[in-house]
Formats: structure tokens, sequence, C-alpha cells
């Protein structure tokens, strides 16, 4: 019986253990492949039969980390002599052509759309994201058209790189059916919100908070605030005493805040790279049984459509944000009818188990 095909991910940015490229890529694909991945700053190991392959490197330092981390990465990849290499990293193009060399296949999974992306870094200087989301995407270009294939997670992206490559496969980036058990919808609070995730301005937090200074009801709120002044500004607001802060959590604690919870809010603001990225934190929200509360953009009303498991608002009206929740929370019976809906949503569309087998395909094709 003939080996099995080696597949390395190679990653130069996320953690060791990342959702995606552990729990839902390698770990799904073990019964059919050699799965492998590269990542910095941890411990060589095998863990629920994938190969972890480690090296110290700078990471948090952008210049050190392209200049230098990204050929640690070659270098160790290229140790595994693998048949396939997953790049998850933009900056990890570069090393492309020498994986190839070797005779092996090189795919890059484009988590989101870099250049619309750029334009919402905060710590780029607003006069210089128009040009560096230029350069970026004719570097892009001239990188993926070697490639011999490429995936992605929204529709929209996937078309744009269709224009680049032949390849390119669509898969999205579902909850796992094993990670949200079915809930017990009596533990269930319909005065019982929550938001998990990054706690940025962008992504609407503000609004959230102080959409509760009012409300007879509880916002569960998990994450890291990306500006010290925004997180002082509202612990000292009247809306704090409704909110209980975790800080950033585990999975563990997390489902234990989705369990209690009826509505899990996602109302990012309306820019362009939010627009049209699918929000992960929407479809747990979904698999853990919550209503959803969501920015009324086109995208977000399309992926609910045919499932009243959700209503949407305009995410800069903090106004309308209370009123929303306050018609969630004296609702009760609805809003728990809405996050049954949402469940079964989960279940027949957006879960990982269908992507899996999307994906076992693509590297098959190769």
């Amino acid at each position: 019986m003939p080996e099995p095909q080696r597949i390395c991910h190679l990653t130069s940015v996320h953690l060791d253990g990342d959702i995606r490229i552990f729990h839902k890529m390698a770990k799904t694909m073990t019964p059919y492949f050699d799965m492998h991945i590269v990542v910095p700053n941890t411990e060589s190991r095998i863990q629920n039969g994938v190969h972890i392959h480690s090296f110290s490197a700078e990471t948090q330092v952008r210049s050190k980390r392209i200049k230098h981390t990204v050929n640690d990465v070659l270098k160790v990849g290229l140790s595994v002599q693998a048949d396939i290499y997953h790049l998850h990293d933009p900056e990890l193009l570069r090393i492309a052509s020498k994986l190839q060399q070797t005779g092996a296949k090189v795919i890059f999974d484009s988590h989101e759309d870099v250049p619309k992306q750029i334009m919402d870094k905060f710590w780029i200087p607003w006069v210089f994201r128009k040009l560096i989301s230029l350069v970026y995407t004719q570097y892009e270009k001239r990188s993926v058209r070697r490639l011999n294939g490429i995936i992605s997670v929204t529709p929209g992206i996937c078309a744009r790189f269709s224009k680049m490559n032949q390849k390119v496969a669509l898969v999205r980036n579902f909850p796992l059916q094993a990670e949200f058990p079915l809930p017990d919808w009596s533990q269930k609070n319909s005065k019982h919100f929550c938001y998990i995730g990054g706690l940025y301005e962008s992504r609407g937090i503000r609004e959230v908070v102080l959409a509760m200074k009012d409300l007879d009801a509880v916002l569960h709120l998990a994450g890291t605030f990306d500006d010290p002044l925004l997180q002082a500004e509202l612990e000292s607001s009247k809306a704090w005493r409704n909110v209980r802060f975790y800080g950033q959590v585990g999975r563990e604690k997390i489902q234990e805040i989705l369990q209690q919870c009826s509505v899990g809010i996602v109302t990012l603001h309306p820019t362009p790279s939010y627009k049209e990225a699918y929000p992960i934190k929407m479809f747990e929200y979904l698999a853990a049984g919550c209503a959803v509360l969501a920015s009324d953009f086109p995208l977000y009303r399309s992926l609910l459509e045919g499932a009243p498991c959700g209503r949407f608002v305009d995410p800069q009206n903090e106004a309308e944000i209370a009123h929303v929740l306050h018609e969630f929370s004296a609702q009760s019976e609805a809003t728990s009818k809405m996050g049954q809906l949402g469940r079964r949503l989960f279940e027949a569309k957006y879960n990982w188990e269908i992507e899996a087998q999307k994906l076992r395909e693509f590297y098959i094709s190769l």
C-alpha cells in the first residue's frame, strides 16, 4: 500500500494550536494524509496524529519576522520533505518558489482579503494605506500566479484570486461540530448577551457597551481591548455595571459563556474588509444556539436568509442596538426559537465537517 501524501502547513504568524490550521485543517485530515505543521516558539511533538515542528523565532517585531523568521520557516519546512506545502501567511509567498524547486506542490491559504484589510490597519498612517495596499496587490498577483493552487474563505476573495490562478477552492472557516455539542436550552437566559472576540472600536464595541446603560440585562464580554483609552472610557461609563468582562479566555470558558447566553453580537463597522468577510463568531453563535444581532450588511443578510435566527442593525447606532437588545430580552420565547433555528442552520450548512471534505478533495486533486 503506498505511503499517504505528506502535507505540511507553514506559518510564521499564527500560534501553536491555531483553530483553523491545527484543529480544523490538520487534525481532521490525519485519516487520509501524513500531516505536519511548522510553527514558531512551541514544542516539537506529535499531537492528535499531527507532527509539530518548531523553532525559536522573533514573531512580534514585523520587520524581523519578515526578514528572519520566514527564512527559518523555509529551513524547517524543507526538512519535512512534504509533497504539498500549505502556506498560511502572505509573507511566506516569497519562499514558495524554493519549496517548489523540491518538486513539491505549494498552495496559499488567504484567510482574509489582505489589500482591503490593509486599509483598516490602525497602525498604518492613513496617508500611506492606499499606496501600501496597491503595492501588496501587485506583489500578490505576481506571486500567486506561479502557485499550484489557492484556498480562501469567502466567495468574493476566491473570485479575485480566480483572475490570477486557475485552481482556487473555497474552504470556509466554519466551526467544528465536535466543539459545539447540542446546547442545553434550559440554561439560556434571554437577558444575557455576549460579544466574543477582538474589542476594537471598528468592531463596534463602544456602541454595544453603551447600549447596555438602561437595559435590565447582562453583556458578557470576552476578548482584549486594542486601545487602553477606549477600555478606560467604557469602564467608567454607566453601562459598565451591566457588563461582565472576562478578558482573554480559552475555548472552554467561551463555551461556558455561550451556554448561558441567548444572543450573540457581531456588529462590525462598515469597513471595506468587514463588509465582505465571513465573521467566524457569527457561526459560533449559531452553533451555540444563540440568536444573532448583526450589522445590517447585504452579506450578513444573505448568510442568514431562509432561517429567521437574527436581527440586523446599524452597527454605529447605539439607540437602535439598545432597542433590539431590549426586544430580545423581553421576548424570551421568540429569542429561544431564533437560537434553535440558528443551531439547525449550523448543522445543515455552516459546519467544518462539510468544508473538510472540500479540503480533502482539493489536496487529492493536486
